[in-house]
């Protein structure tokens, strides 16, 4: 890996800082070290999301852009990493220390694609606007402490970043990416239950049976919606809002037992929604049609794993 700063050097950008008395929260010359992993958000339309990222570039707020350059491309299918699982970018570089305005992730738009649940053998193109030349955005600030080593996660939500192009001809998918970055020490995790009653009573099919207790009618149990903060009232998830789910978690039962669970990773400490649905939606609906059957509020605490209540049926 190759890393490079444009137009300015370690010691430079300390004789500026100590000419405008600091900034940006920069000591003179001082630096830390970061780390940035790469996690994603579970999704249920694509059985591979496979980017090839080629580098990382961060803009200290009172200086260039800091890039790291990959010798070659890191391929990563990012639905294998979910539930926690990461995958490193930058494992403990040092770099200025103060704030951030801006990280990207660069990428090569020929060596990545999806590949679509039912369709194993059929690799779709994924189109990425400006994916080589400037890279994905992750707007918002971020700090790296003198002295330390801090850690990031890259949260990247295919679920909501990758739409249907709708006959355009750019590509078979299109790629307007979600990313969430988060300071890996303030987070915690979340699980929990879905009650039986309430997945065996929503929305019954023509056969009698509730769609979401019957796999081989939707393929899955639902989904829960998780909103930051309390009290949020649930909504479609819909790129225009701003009231949009910070994780959609899909409902398994993962040992065939009637114990219906969900989880979800890299949460930052603090109160939050979490609302269970058997519909599903998608990024490109703007219409309120999805119906939620229970809701609640759970609080999670960074560096533990919060075990929610079994959400309850909606009276």
């Amino acid at each position: 890996m190759k890393r490079s700063t444009h137009a300015f050097a370690i010691t430079a950008l300390a004789a500026s800082l100590a000419a405008c008395g600091g900034g940006g929260g920069s000591g003179s010359g001082s630096t830390g070290s970061v780390s940035f992993n790469m996690t994603d958000a579970p999704t249920m339309e694509f059985s591979s999301v496979t980017i090839a990222f080629t580098g990382l570039r961060l803009k200290p707020a009172d200086g260039d852009w800091v890039d790291f350059t990959f010798d070659t491309p890191k391929t990563l299918d990012l639905l294998t990493l979910q539930g926690g699982v990461t995958e490193p970018l930058i494992t403990d570089e040092e770099v200025p220390a103060g704030n951030y305005t801006e990280a990207r992730l660069m990428i090569d738009t020929s060596a990545s694609y999806v590949v679509v649940s039912g369709e194993p053998d059929v690799q779709k193109t994924l189109a990425v606007p400006s994916g080589e030349q400037s890279g994905l955005k992750l707007k918002g600030g971020f700090t790296v402490a003198a002295d330390q080593s801090t850690d990031f996660t890259i949260d990247f939500d295919a679920r909501k970043s990758i739409v249907n192009p709708q006959g355009k001809s750019i590509g078979d998918y299109l790629l307007k990416p979600v990313l969430r970055l988060v300071s890996t020490d303030n987070t915690g995790s979340l699980s929990g239950q879905v009650d039986y009653a309430t997945i065996s009573t929503t929305r019954m099919n023509d056969a009698g049976l509730a769609d979401c207790a019957d796999p081989s009618t939707t393929g899955y149990y639902g989904a829960v919606y998780i909103y930051q903060g309390a009290d949020v009232e649930p909504t479609d998830l819909n790129i225009n809002s701003d009231t949009n789910p910070l994780v959609v978690a899909p409902v398994e039962d993962e040992d065939n037992d009637g114990i219906y669970t969900y989880s979800a990773a890299f949460l930052t400490a603090g109160d939050y929604t979490v609302s269970y649905t058997c519909q599903l939606d998608d990024n490109e609906t703007t219409e309120t049609g999805v119906e939620f059957d229970g809701t609640q509020n759970v609080t999670v605490n960074a560096g533990e794993n919060t075990e929610a209540a079994p959400i309850p049926l909606v009276p």
